[in-house]
C-alpha cells in the first residue's frame, strides 16, 4: 500500500479552498481500511507526498503542471520498485492524477494494458476542449498520449499505454466524451451496460480485451465516484446513474486476481465530516480488491 495524498489535479471547489481528496490517505487509515489490507499480508510502503497546491492556471498548462510531473516521478519510482520486484502496489489517493504516475512506472518496466473504473471518460484534451485545465478530468486521454506532450510523454515514455491496450467502464451514457472514447480505445462499457450484460459477462469482456493484447498485464484504476451518489456521494464529482456498492465489489473482485496493480481515488473526506463514508470504501475496497494478482 502506498499513500498518495494529492488533489493536485482538482478544480478549487471555491476560491482560496483546496480540494479535500488529499485527506483520503488518512481518512481510510482511521477507518480501518489499511489494518484488513495489513491481516491479509500487505505491507505499508509509506507517502509520497507531492508539492504545495495552487488554482492558478496559466494557457496551454495544467493546473499545478510542475507539481504534477514532480509528484507522478517521485511516485512512479515506487510503484515501478514494487512491480519489478513481484511485489502488488496498491496506491490510496488522492485524485485521478495518480494514473499518470502509475502509467511511468508501468511503461518503464515493459508494456501494460489499463482498465479505467470510473464515472466518466476522463477524456478531456486540448483537441476536444478548450478548457483544458485538470487532469482529474483528463487523465484518461494523458495516459494514452492525448494531451500536451508535457504530461503525455514525460521522459519521452508516452503514451503510457496504447489505446487498444486499454479498456474503460463505468461512465455514464450522457458523458460528453464517450463517442470518442468508443473510436479510440478498445472496449467500452457505460455504467449502464455493464448492468445491461451483467457484472460477470461485462467483467469477462474487459479481461478478454486485456488478454487480446500483447501485454504483460494490467493496472486497475478506480475512481469511486463510479459508484451512484445514492450511496457514495463524498466525491468530486457526483453523478446519478453509478453502480451499486454490489456490483461494484463484484467487478473489483472478478478483476483484481489479473491485475498487477491497482488505485483508489477521489474520496473526499471534507464530503464526510461522520466519517461514515469512509467505512463504507473500506469495506468495498477491502472486498474488491483483496485478492489483487493471484492470478496474474
Amino acid at each position: 500500500m502506498i499513500s498518495a495524498p494529492t488533489s493536485l489535479g482538482l478544480r478549487p471547489p471555491s476560491a482560496g479552498r483546496v480540494p479535500g481528496c488529499y485527506k483520503a490517505p488518512e481518512a481510510l487509515r482511521k477507518a480501518g481500511m489499511f489494518e484488513l489490507f495489513q491481516e491479509d499480508g500487505a505491507s505499508d510502503w509509506g507517502t509520497v507526498a507531492p508539492r504545495e497546491y495552487s488554482e492558478e492556471v496559466a494557457p496551454g498548462r495544467i493546473r499545478n503542471q510542475e507539481q504534477i510531473i514532480s509528484f507522478s516521478k517521485s511516485l512512479s519510482t515506487k510503484i515501478h520498485a514494487a512491480v519489478t520486484a513481484g511485489d502488488v502496489p496498491l496506491v490510496i489517493g488522492g485524485d485521478c492524477s495518480v494514473l499518470i504516475a502509475a502509467g511511468l512506472a508501468l511503461k518503464r518496466a515493459g508494456r501494460y494494458g489499463l482498465i479505467h473504473l470510473d464515472g466518466h471518460t476522463d477524456f478531456r484534451h486540448p483537441g476536444n476542449s478548450d478548457k483544458v485545465a485538470s487532469l482529474a478530468g483528463e487523465d484518461l486521454a494523458a495516459a494514452v498520449g492525448m494531451h500536451w506532450g508535457s504530461i503525455s510523454d514525460i521522459d519521452g515514455l508516452g503514451a503510457y499505454f496504447e489505446p487498444l491496450d486499454a479498456t474503460h467502464a463505468g461512465c455514464r451514457d450522457r458523458d460528453e466524451h464517450l463517442k470518442e472514447v468508443r473510436a479510440k480505445l478498445g472496449l467500452v462499457l457505460p455504467a449502464s451496460e455493464i448492468r445491461k450484460r451483467g457484472v460477470a459477462n461485462a467483467s469477462k469482456a474487459m479481461l478478454a480485451r486485456m488478454e487480446a493484447s500483447a501485454i504483460e498485464g494490467f493496472w486497475l484504476h478506480l475512481d469511486l465516484d463510479i459508484l451512484d451518489p445514492n450511496v457514495l456521494p463524498s466525491v468530486d464529482s457526483p453523478d446519478p446513474g453509478g453502480l451499486s456498492t454490489y456490483e461494484l465489489t463484484s467487478l473489483l473482485q472478478k478483476l483484481a486476481p489479473k491485475a498487477v496493480g491497482a488505485e483508489v481515488t477521489i474520496y473526499d473526506p471534507d464530503l464526510d465530516p461522520t466519517g461514515e463514508y469512509a467505512r463504507l470504501v473500506s469495506v468495498v475496497v477491502h472486498k474488491g480488491l483483496r485478492r489483487l494478482r493471484e492470478d496474474a
